[in-house]
């Protein structure tokens, strides 16, 4: 059934967004925030997003030579690609992650020239594991949702928690400005991202 369907009902993404106040947690559950995050992201796409994070590249103060784990977007997704463009121009080196099992963190590579990604697990475009392996001294994370606590809904597999919580490395939420929601439900698995760059700018959310 589709939840925008029934009568006189708020659609999930209104339910979202209209949280009374920021100390209030969500009454949905987990699920239900997902499906509303989904709806609202949906809702956010722009043509304009990708370069508007690009030109926000220095603002995140990377040193030269540091390796950054990107990602590539799913079709929904906040997309990093031209904001990793410029951090190469930066200096920087990316790798890309790849599934390697359920309840496995994440294991990253280095695209060899003349190679490009292909769809992997999930349909999520990857590296293949033959490719040079490398530890990310960053992360660049997709999210459904974030709140000024730092805050991420996730899409369920805990594969960013579980990488976050093995490499202790900074992590940055890569998201539309309108996917922040006043306050998320955390589990004691759930890793707290250290920043968010939005179309707007850096926001650091803790440290």
């Amino acid at each position: 059934m589709d939840l925008r369907e029934v009568d006189g009902a708020a659609s999930l993404s209104e339910r979202l967004g209209n949280q009374r106040r920021k100390s209030e947690m969500p009454s949905l559950n987990k699920s239900e925030l997902r499906a509303a995050a989904r709806e609202k992201r949906l809702s956010l796409k722009s043509a304009g997003f990708a370069a508007a994070i690009a030109h926000h590249a220095e603002s995140l103060a990377i040193a030269k030579g540091t390796i950054v784990g990107g990602y590539h977007a799913l079709p929904d997704e906040a997309d990093p690609a031209l904001l990793l463009e410029k951090l190469v121009e930066l200096g920087c080196h990316i790798a890309f992650p790849r599934v390697v099992g359920k309840g496995a963190a994440l294991e990253f590579h280095r695209v060899p020239d003349g190679e490009v990604l292909a769809p992997g697990a999930f349909g999520i475009h990857e590296p293949m594991d033959i490719w040079p392996r490398a530890v990310p001294q960053l992360l660049l994370v997709p999210l459904l949702a974030f709140d000024a606590q730092g805050h991420r809904l996730g899409y369920g597999g805990g594969f960013y928690d579980r990488t976050i919580a093995l490499l202790k490395v900074p992590a940055i939420g890569i998201a539309y400005a309108g996917q922040q929601v006043p306050a998320l439900p955390a589990d004691d698995h759930d890793m707290t991202l250290d920043a968010v760059l939005t179309e707007n700018g850096l926001t650091r959310v803790r440290g």
